[in-house]
């Protein structure tokens, strides 16, 4: 049993790194004959699609960001509906899976984006109420600060806390091993979008972050 337990999750894991590898921003990016991890930023994601390429990329990029991992987690959610011990976390491990594969995509030498628009399918598949909370808390930052990665990081902080705070709660009918995993894959999700903005935390403690429309034209 505990052998076909693990082979579960890995497989679980497995099949998000491959649709997390489908690289929206780099797909894109083709279509108008540039390598979007040559400009900007260097990365992959949203923010600079929409710094490098406009609004209406930034768009398409955190929709198919989004729609990569949402829709495999809302499957999850449905093929183990009648196990509801642990579908909650089967289906963290294929969101975490996703994740790891957009941040790593092996056929672009492990460089892909940081997560945030993978992140964003996985916890609204999770309970639209932390996605609520997360959008807030993600606007009102951006409104005030104009600091996108600023407000990536808070919202990995209001993700990882309200699963940790309400999983007793929201996620009924998890038992003691499956609510261990759920809150052990919920961090690692923020840990990792978090440790994907090291360069971004250097650059806002020194005061050189890039703001939103902040005019400046990337190179």
């Amino acid at each position: 049993m505990i052998f076909y337990a693990i082979i579960r999750r890995i497989i679980l894991l497995a099949i998000g790194y491959m649709t997390g590898i489908i690289q929206t921003g780099y797909i894109f990016g083709k279509t108008k004959k540039l390598d979007i991890r040559n400009y900007g930023s260097g990365n992959a994601g949203t923010t600079n699609a929409l710094r490098v390429m406009g609004a209406k990329a930034g768009l398409i990029v955190f929709i198919g960001d989004f729609l990569k991992s949402f829709i495999p987690c809302i499957a999850i959610l449905y093929i183990f509906r009648n196990h509801p011990g642990y579908k909650y976390t089967y289906m963290l491990y294929i969101g975490f899976g996703t994740v790891l594969g957009h941040d790593f995509p092996f056929y672009l030498n492990f460089k892909g984006g940081k997560g945030v628009a993978s992140t964003a399918g996985v916890l609204t598949a999770l309970d639209v109420r932390i996605m609520a909370a997360c959008l807030v808390v993600f606007l009102a930052t951006v409104i005030k600060t104009r600091f996108v990665s600023l407000a990536s990081i808070l919202v990995m902080f209001v993700f990882v806390g309200m699963c940790f705070i309400f999983s007793h709660y929201w996620f009924t009918g998890l038992g003691t091993g499956a609510l261990v995993e759920f809150r052990i894959l919920s961090a690692a999700i923020g840990v990792l979008s978090i440790y994907r903005h090291k360069e971004n935390i250097k650059r806002l403690i020194n005061g050189s972050e890039n703001k939103l429309f902040s005019g400046k034209k990337q190179s």
